[in-house]
């Protein structure tokens, strides 16, 4: 396993990171940790994953935070918050103040409409990905995939808030793998 040579690294790599994401930086996040970095296995990815996704605020900004940690402590951590934050927060910022005028234009706003569904496609192979590591975990693929799909079509075609099918079905998928665990 591969590890971050300095806290620098953590900085540069989650700048790139943060950079190369729309909209969502999961699907980048996958790639460039586990498959072009090694800093991370898929399994560990998984696990750091679901403790960024209990903990509040952004997913993949609690990662950056946990992984810096691991490896540098504090200092880690906030080299990894700040390669998250500082680029791309500069970056929409003048973009912002650029295109202004330009928000009522058609052709922005297909733009954008486009960029959200890359990155529910990025999202989407991402899952795809990491299906492999649902093998060792409780509930199995089969179950998992099977409450996945309860879920997309709760919100997607029966267009039921997300907070309330998430509070639904999160704690039916909790009862589930907790029962399944060996004693």
């Amino acid at each position: 396993m591969n590890q971050p040579a300095a806290v620098s690294a953590l900085f540069v790599a989650f700048s790139r990171l943060a950079l190369q994401g729309f909209g969502g930086v999961l699907a980048v996040a996958q790639r460039e940790l586990v498959e072009r970095l090694g800093w991370l296995s898929k399994d560990e990815f998984v696990e750091l994953l679901a403790t960024a996704q209990a903990l509040p605020g952004p997913n993949v900004v609690n990662l950056s935070m946990m992984i810096g940690d691991r490896y540098f402590g504090l200092r880690g951590a906030m080299a990894a918050l700040a390669g998250m934050i500082v680029l791309p927060s500069a970056l929409v910022l003048a973009a912002a103040a650029l295109l202004s005028h330009l928000t009522t234009e058609t052709w922005v706003q297909d733009a954008l409409r486009g960029m959200g569904m890359v990155s529910a496609g990025l999202i989407l192979a991402t899952g795809v990905k990491l299906l492999p590591t649902l093998r060792t975990h409780p509930l199995g693929r089969p179950l998992a995939v099977a409450l996945a799909a309860l879920g997309f079509a709760a919100v997607v075609l029966l267009h039921w808030p997300l907070v309330a099918v998430i509070g639904v079905l999160g704690p039916i998928g909790v009862a589930l793998a907790w029962r399944r665990l060996p004693a």
